[in-house]
């Protein structure tokens, strides 16, 4: 995620800058609940309040619709990190935060984190999803939680780099000598990434 340049200077493709880590992450979560909305707050702080239902974008975002679910779980191999995604607004999308969770949990490697987002909260007057219930959900499921709205730019950035200050976190464990990093052979141990400089994750 760290790289060298401005990041205001436009969209330049990876293989052409210079980065500490590189890690993939995954925006999950069912239709409609914003995913892609907060993918354009955050890359280009940018909101368009109506979107196509994308399908495989360059984020691989498939919109969370059922039947790319089977061709989507080859791409939960390698995350290092995961933002499942419900809308504060949508009773169905939260129910359905345990089906991704378990997705998570079978297709992704055991030490990938999550980050459970509640987006839409500016929709105040429609949420049929409290803010406890989702912090309920979420330290059921080990993971952490925040309610997010990427039309009024709250909690969109803070989400990203929390994602990323803990897989840097857990990184940091696993190559201490005393640990012992390790895999299930669903992806790549955090140990096989070579260790970094002294300071170089200024996650």
């Amino acid at each position: 995620m760290a790289s060298a340049g401005d990041p205001h200077a436009g969209p330049r493709d990876a293989a052409d800058q210079n980065f500490d880590y590189m890690f993939k992450l995954l925006l999950i979560g069912n239709s409609s609940v914003g995913k892609t909305s907060f993918l354009f707050r955050y890359a280009d702080d940018s909101f368009t309040p109506a979107f196509v239902s994308t399908v495989g974008i360059d984020f691989k975002d498939t919109a969370g619709q059922e039947r790319y679910r089977t061709i989507t779980t080859a791409y939960y191999r390698g995350a290092m990190g995961f933002l499942l995604m419900y809308d504060v607004a949508n009773q169905e999308s939260f129910a359905a935060v345990q089906d991704w969770a378990t997705q998570i949990k079978t297709y992704s490697w055991d030490n990938a984190q999550v980050i459970l987002v509640g987006n839409k909260c500016d929709l105040e007057d429609e949420r049929v999803v409290p803010a406890e219930d989702g912090r309920r959900l979420a330290d059921d499921l080990g993971f952490e939680f925040f309610e997010a709205s990427a039309k009024e730019n709250i909690n969109v950035k803070q989400v990203f780099e929390r994602l990323v200050d803990v897989i840097c976190e857990k990184m940091n464990e696993s190559l201490e000598p005393s640990s012992s990093p390790g895999s299930n052979g669903k992806g790549p141990a955090l140990g096989d990434t070579p260790p970094p400089q002294p300071s170089s994750c200024s996650c």
